[in-house]
């Protein structure tokens, strides 16, 4: 475990690239052709701003169901270094299997799609948390709507057969899997951004 975190480190700081990515289950071809886009468009993005984090990045491609990794970690290379599960708001469900709708408006708890700055941390009522900046016009009331990434006991570490818990419109994941990408967070010297995406 020292050992992975040390590499987490490295990685945030541009010093160590890894080869060989770390999943637990390998995306497929649609999740991967969809998560390659938005790699490229993240490329472009920071390649115009360098206030950001040029070689990690986080994003979650919620037309995955939430009992399933949808939260990826990536070196921006293409490669996956970590992924986990990740709830969205309750507010984003229709009823219909497989389909959720989204929303910036404040009271919607839907989940905001598009990009986001990960700010500063404080303690919340689940612990620590990290406030999240909305960079688009889908998800530009995230601060307003007090949107930040966040771990609860709820959240499961492994995969599920089924759907799991749900926020108010935060990304929030387990536990465990918070401690890892809070290391990634803590190591970096800029912004790490983070996409939602459908």
């Amino acid at each position: 475990m020292r050992i992975f975190n040390l590499i987490l480190v490295l990685i945030v700081s541009g010093a160590f690239i890894s080869s060989k990515p770390y999943f637990k289950d390998e995306p497929n071809s649609m999740e991967i052709e969809r998560i390659n886009f938005r790699i490229d468009e993240m490329k472009s993005m920071l390649k115009a701003n360098s206030k950001y984090n040029s070689k990690i990045a986080f994003f979650v491609d919620m037309r995955i169901p939430s009992g399933k990794n949808r939260f990826f970690v990536y070196d921006l290379q293409n490669n996956i270094i970590d992924q986990g599960l990740v709830a969205h708001g309750c507010g984003s469900e229709t009823g219909i299997k497989g389909d959720l709708k989204f929303s910036n408006a404040p009271n919607s708890n839907c989940t905001s799609l598009g990009r986001y700055a990960i700010g500063s941390n404080y303690n919340g009522m689940f612990g620590k948390a990290y406030r999240l900046s909305g960079l688009d016009e889908t998800n530009s009331n995230a601060y307003k709507r007090a949107i930040v990434l966040h771990h609860y006991s709820a959240v499961p570490y492994d995969e599920q057969d089924h759907y799991i818990s749900r926020s108010h419109g935060c990304p929030m994941v387990n536990e465990q899997f918070f401690k890892r990408i809070e290391k990634i967070i803590d190591s970096s010297k800029s912004n790490i951004l983070l996409d939602i995406y459908y």
